[in-house]
C-alpha cells in the first residue's frame, strides 16, 4: 500500500510544482523604476524613426493588422 501512495503523491507533487508558475506574479518593476525604462537608451533599436516606417511599409504590403499598434489597412490609408 505505501508503494501505491507513492505513485500517487509524485504527479501530485509534481502538478503542484507546475501550478506555482501560475501564482499572482509580483510587480518587476516599481512605479519610480519605470524612467528609466522610457530612456531611449533602454530601446531596442537606436532607428526607432525607419523601424516605424519599416513597420508602416510591412503592415500596408501585408494587408492586414496584427497587435503592433500601427492603423490602416493594405489601401495604405489610416
Amino acid at each position: 500500500m505505501n508503494m501505491a501512495r507513492a505513485l500517487l503523491l509524485i504527479p501530485a507533487l509534481l502538478t503542484l510544482a507546475v501550478l506555482q508558475g501560475c501564482a499572482a506574479p509580483q510587480p518587476w518593476v516599481k512605479p519610480y523604476e519605470r524612467e528609466k525604462l522610457a530612456d531611449p537608451v533602454m530601446q531596442w533599436s537606436r532607428q526607432s524613426l525607419a523601424d516605424k516606417h519599416r513597420e508602416h511599409i510591412h503592415s500596408v504590403r501585408e494587408g492586414a493588422r496584427g497587435a503592433t499598434g500601427v492603423q490602416g489597412g493594405g489601401c495604405g490609408c489610416n
